[in-house]
């Protein structure tokens, strides 16, 4: 591509109005025409410059694109020019597949350690194991390399054949993995039953099929409760980035009869997007809900916790979100590139702003893990009527009914004598670990320290509601 073909390219492109969503907007003056021109024109003799003089020859095609990507970078962190790496990249993410080898990774001191092998996957298959380290991909070192460059090394195009160097521990050699990269599709959802009676949602994205993936998880638990309702749901949007709009739409539609989602403005505040609640499908309008958000919560997950909360439907619980309310769209400028641009931003039902607002919880709760939690908790030392010898009991008893009892309440003191000398042991013990079994333990969302706050809600919910009933 030539110089002046390039520089035809850009002005076109700045030229076009591609992305203009406001029609009426009218055409520059033609004083505003020159003042563009010239300013190409500086363009065109700064590229020529670097032609010309710089001391290695550089591509035409690498100049623009650099020219075009800090074009991008002038006008918000969500604005990008998309090379061909990043344009697939989000394509892969959003549809929730890419080419790869099904691990789930983590880092350590340096250390990439393999988390656990997804089921049925090329990893899997080959019997890659949990706690497995990574040190060689195409036998190249990795040291030194950060965790996304080695997701990025070994995610790749379907059908190519990569080469991983593993120590496994006890093992007296490297052990070598030629596996061949397959279609992974990644669940966005995660769900189980908490105490039998609550449905609990973790959404990790919101990709394609991620509002169909809950539907399911519903109806799967429903199906081992035999159909009895829910006590409860929790839809947990932690750390949730968001995604896909039409998926934030979807979401909500599950939980909400009618009325709107989300309204978009636009650069022209008149020019207003409406998102309405779908109102076919599978709904659940009357199980009581808790939305849990922190603030990594973002973009898609504050639309859905913003409706839901205007609407009154669930209480959400957490920390202030992150507040990315700002609409991107993503256009396809030839076969490999395109150009992420900001055009509106979001508003809740209410038509409440989320940009660098972010949605702020109903009930405030920290994330603090469940056992630091318990640690935190004082030692219950008062003493009890039952403590104090010959106390008088609620009926009288028998002989037998005594014998029982007294026999109960030793075990209960010894218990708890017990308890008192192994609780230091067990605290020191915990504290000689240095987390490293915390990186391959399955997350178990009822030792959730916020998860479990939701779930006592839901449970003083259902007593106030069956007091209620009680005194009507």
């Amino acid at each position: 591509m030539s110089r002046f073909v390039a520089l035809a390219v850009l002005l076109s492109f700045l030229s076009s109005g591609l992305f203009a969503r406001d029609e009426k907007l009218s055409t520059p003056k033609l004083s505003e025409n020159r003042s563009r021109f010239e300013q190409l024109e500086l363009f065109n003799k700064v590229m020529h410059l670097v032609e010309t003089q710089y001391y290695r020859p550089v591509s035409t095609e690498k100049l623009i694109e650099g020219a075009l990507k800090g074009m991008m970078e002038t006008l918000d962190p969500h604005s990008a020019f998309l090379s061909k790496d990043f344009f697939e990249k989000m394509q892969n993410d959003t549809a929730g597949e890419f080419g790869g080898l099904g691990l789930e990774v983590t880092q350590k001191d340096g250390i990439i350690y393999i988390v656990t092998p997804i089921d049925d996957t090329p990893a899997y298959r080959a019997g890659i194991k949990s706690k497995d380290k990574i040190v060689e991909i195409n036998h190249e070192p990795i040291v030194g390399m950060t965790l996304d460059q080695v997701i990025e090394k070994m995610r790749g195009k379907i059908g190519e054949k990569i080469h991983l160097g593993i120590f496994r521990e006890g093992a007296d050699s490297l052990k070598h993995y030629s596996l061949k990269r397959e279609l992974i599709k990644v669940r966005p959802v995660k769900a189980e039953l908490i105490q039998d009676k609550f449905a609990y949602i973790r959404l990790t994205q919101f990709q394609k099929r991620s509002a169909e993936s809950i539907e399911d998880s519903l109806k799967s638990m429903k199906k081992k409760m035999k159909d009895a309702p829910f006590s409860g749901i929790i839809l947990d949007l932690r750390s949730n980035p968001g995604g896909l709009l039409d998926q934030a739409v979807d979401v909500s539609s599950l939980f909400l009869k009618e009325g709107i989602v989300v309204t978009t403005e636009a650069r022209d505040p008149q020019n207003k997007d409406i998102r309405y609640v779908k109102k076919i499908g599978y709904k659940d309008l009357k199980t009581p809900m808790v939305v849990l958000i922190n603030g990594a919560s973002a973009s898609a997950s504050e639309i859905v916790a913003g409706a839901l909360q205007d609407y009154g439907r669930a209480i959400i619980m957490g920390s202030l979100s992150f507040g990315k309310g700002s609409v991107q769209t993503v256009a396809q400028l030839d076969k490999n590139t395109g150009v992420k641009l900001t055009i509106a931003q979001y508003m809740t039902p209410k038509n409440r702003k989320i940009q660098a607002i972010g949605i702020e919880p109903d009930v405030k709760i920290e994330e603090i893990s469940q056992n630091d939690f318990e640690k935190g908790l004082k030692e219950d030392r008062y003493i009890r009527e039952k403590d104090l010898k010959g106390h008088l009991t609620s009926t009288i008893e028998t002989a037998e009914e005594k014998n029982q009892r007294e026999l109960a309440e030793r075990k209960e003191r010894a218990q708890r004598i017990k308890d008192m000398e192994s609780k230091q042991s067990l605290v020191n013990k915990e504290n000689k670990k240095e987390g490293m079994d915390d990186l391959f333990k399955s997350y178990e969302p009822s030792q959730d320290y916020q998860v479990l706050q939701a779930v006592r809600y839901l449970q003083g919910l259902k007593v106030f509601e069956s007091s209620v009933k009680a005194t009507n």
